[in-house]
């Protein structure tokens, strides 16, 4: 029998520092690197703590309290693979596998799958918050084996950040992929929500000429009232940072290509795969694509015309729209979101609970924002809410931005900068709302070329109509 509660492989950053914060907080960790070398490093590097340095697998194995509980820290895809065949012989049936590495979702699915065969337990577990949350209280998201996640609830929940009320930031999400899942959408909303404040930047730095200084304050002030967020924050932090080198803003020498690791991606398709609309979320994937396309935009900026981007209106009044329309667009973002979770929690059969999910994403994680504390208190009233904007709240914060909304848009479109992400956050605002849509014409083409039918609005029923006159 070992003496370790816990046993990590992988150590990476975040590897490192969530042994760091396990160990901190009162429990023993074997920890195991590929390459031993670094762990060998990392465990001389932390002399005093409860930290056991395993060389092999077995030893890792060896080493832990029964049931074991072993977390894997590698990169996703075919390396989880890999060490769950290594360890899948060292283990019995009741231990414990976690997989705390951003997974998709169905790969989560399967491996769960085939480890139940043989008796082990397996959890895919979503967690938020970068090195620094990792270390001092990510957001956590585990989903599988129920009885798995009683086995390592009290690790979690002393190890997770904690909400302003105290409450840890982690809860059971559901059967299955459900946890890796819900993260795969919380890193949705972080590429929509990243996406609407780069657009607004990118309105006061190329549209208005403001210096990166002015705003840094205006981010500053807006992180004190309604759009108080983890990334409202580090925006104004950033903005901030003078480059040693040249002495230039650090933002102005950082090139324009986003990068991305893919979890947006399969927020998009999988939101088109169960018919549900996320043009926030998809709209910043496709923007992170073309700035991509870095060689080709330098190009075609010197051979296509150019625009005179002078901004005759006031500055004051346009920074106020840019507010409105990033609050608006965000809220748009979130409501994207949690449409999509509810809908995949009937698809996938995972009986999602939308407020302790807004709950758990109130500190530690990269999305974490005030806004969430009236999210959960909306789904809180009505757990079947199908979508935030039917919540008074958040139906009257919107309508009443709507005005100033539109305005920072055709800033943006009159000053020929590109605006994706909140062009469509409004446009998914005005098509939600509207009981009409061109849909049926769209129906009247397919029945045309294809004979595809359509219903009418007069009487039940499937018709079709000879289009062609012969």
């Amino acid at each position: 029998m070992g003496d370790y509660d816990i046993g990590l492989i992988g150590l990476a950053v975040m590897g490192q520092n969530l042994v760091l914060n396990m160990e901190r907080n009162g429990f023993a960790v074997a920890v195991y690197n590929r390459t031993t070398s670094k762990a060998e490093a990392f465990v001389a590097a932390h002399p005093g703590k409860r930290l056991f340095l395993a060389r092999t697998l077995e030893e890792l194995a060896g080493a832990l309290k029964r049931p074991r509980k072993v977390m894997i820290m590698v990169q996703a895809g075919r390396p989880v693979d890999l060490i769950i065949e290594q360890l899948k012989p060292l283990l019995e049936p009741g231990d414990v596998i976690i997989d705390g590495g951003n997974s998709y979702f169905k790969d989560t699915e399967r491996r769960a799958r085939e480890l139940a065969q043989d008796g082990i337990r397996y959890l895919g577990t979503g967690i938020s918050g970068g090195e620094e949350g990792a270390l001092k209280g990510p957001s956590i998201m585990p989903g599988g084996d129920r009885e798995a996640y009683e086995l390592v609830e009290p690790i979690f929940t002393a190890i997770a950040a904690k909400a302003k009320d105290g409450q840890p930031c982690v809860t059971y999400i559901g059967p299955g992929g459900a946890g890796h899942y819900v993260k795969m959408v919380h890193n949705g909303i972080e590429y929509g929500n990243m996406q609407l404040i780069a657009e607004v930047y990118d309105v006061m730095h190329r549209g208005l000429g403001l210096s990166a200084a002015e705003m840094a304050s205006i981010f500053s002030e807006w992180n004190r009232e309604e759009l108080a967020s983890f990334l409202v924050e580090i925006t104004a932090d950033i903005l901030t940072r003078i480059d040693d080198e040249t002495g230039r803003p650090l933002v102005d020498v950082i090139l324009d290509k986003a990068g991305q690791k893919g979890t947006g991606k399969w927020t998009s398709q999988d939101a088109l795969d169960i018919g549900v609309a996320t043009p926030t979320i998809n709209a910043a994937v496709e923007a992170r694509i073309l700035s991509a396309y870095k060689d080709e935009r330098v190009k075609a900026s010197q051979v296509i015309p150019q625009p005179r981007r002078d901004y005759a209106g006031g500055r004051d009044e346009i920074i106020n729209a840019l507010r409105a329309a990033l609050y608006a667009s965000t809220i748009c973002s979130y409501a994207q979101g949690m449409a999509l979770l509810r809908a995949a929690s009937r698809e996938y059969e995972y009986n999602l609970n939308l407020s302790e999910i807004a709950a758990i994403w109130r500190a530690g994680c990269i999305i974490r924002a005030d806004i969430l504390d009236d999210m959960r208190a909306a789904f809180d009233r009505d757990p079947d809410l199908p979508n935030l904007l039917f919540d008074s709240k958040f139906r009257d914060e919107v309508v009443k931005c709507e005005p100033r909304w539109r305005r920072a848009i055709k800033a943006a479109i009159d000053l020929a900068l590109p605006a994706p992400a909140l062009s469509a956050s409004l446009a998914y605002f005005d098509g939600y709302r509207s009981a009409h849509l061109p849909a049926n014409l769209i129906q009247a083409q397919r029945d045309y070329f294809g004979a595809h039918t359509y219903e009418r609005v007069d009487r039940e029923g499937v018709f079709h109509t000879e289009w062609l006159e012969t």
